[in-house]
């Protein structure tokens, strides 16, 4: 969509300053993190940002794309998760993977079956579409149905997958709280249930829309 540069700048800085300031404010990293942390996206940036389309077609268009995703978000929150000490951190990070690897291969299944294709090069940029009452509704009627979609997703794996997850690891599952704090929960709660969630939001949640005419 074709915006003014200067208001998409200024939603980027106030979307980044919001996230520094929270993780500061929550006491859940230092000012230094956060400067890092800034830096360290900033170098990530100048690395992918080349390479990022090859990527993206990859992940759309390659047969075993699902498998590669999905085993390489798995092993990442594996290696992250070797921390001596529970922390919050761990699950925030699973929970990030997982929702990533469940977009990626909720995109892939839609390139597939060809729901959701990018519009021909000759139509862009596309232009913002005036802000009418019937679109307004839409667009509200549409979180709401997405957002309670999403949240009945979240609900039923996270019932699913900790007891099984206590189960298969014979970890006692009558503390849930105390349960997650184990590695071997929190990594496939996590996981699981957030990339059921990003896969919801990529494919089955579009779907409804297109069938309920709310696309």
């Amino acid at each position: 969509y074709q915006y003014p540069l200067m208001f998409g700048l200024i939603l980027a800085f106030c979307w980044c300053s919001l996230v520094c300031c929270s993780r500061i404010y929550m006491g859940m990293h230092s000012i230094l993190d956060v400067i890092a942390g800034f830096l360290y996206a900033i170098l990530i940036l100048i690395v992918f940002h080349p390479v990022v389309d090859l990527i993206d077609n990859f992940n759309l268009t390659y047969k075993y794309a699902p498998l590669i995703i999905i085993s390489l978000h798995l092993a990442l929150g594996i290696f992250s998760f070797t921390l001596d000490t529970w922390s919050t951190s761990r699950g925030d990070t699973a929970q990030i993977l997982g929702c990533g690897a469940g977009v990626a291969c909720g995109s892939h299944v839609n390139y597939i079956l060809g729901l959701q294709l990018d519009p021909p090069p000759h139509t862009l940029p596309l232009s913002l579409s005036s802000l009418t009452v019937t679109v307004f509704g839409k667009a509200i009627l549409r979180l709401l149905i997405g957002v309670i979609i999403l949240l009945l997703t979240k609900v039923a794996m996270k019932k699913a997958t900790i007891p099984l997850a206590c189960k298969m690891f014979r970890i006692p599952h009558g503390d849930v709280r105390r349960a997650r704090q184990r590695m071997e929960v929190e990594l496939p709660y996590r996981y699981i249930t957030y990339g059921m969630v990003g896969f919801s939001l990529m494919f089955i949640v579009p779907c409804l829309f297109h069938f309920i005419g709310l696309s």
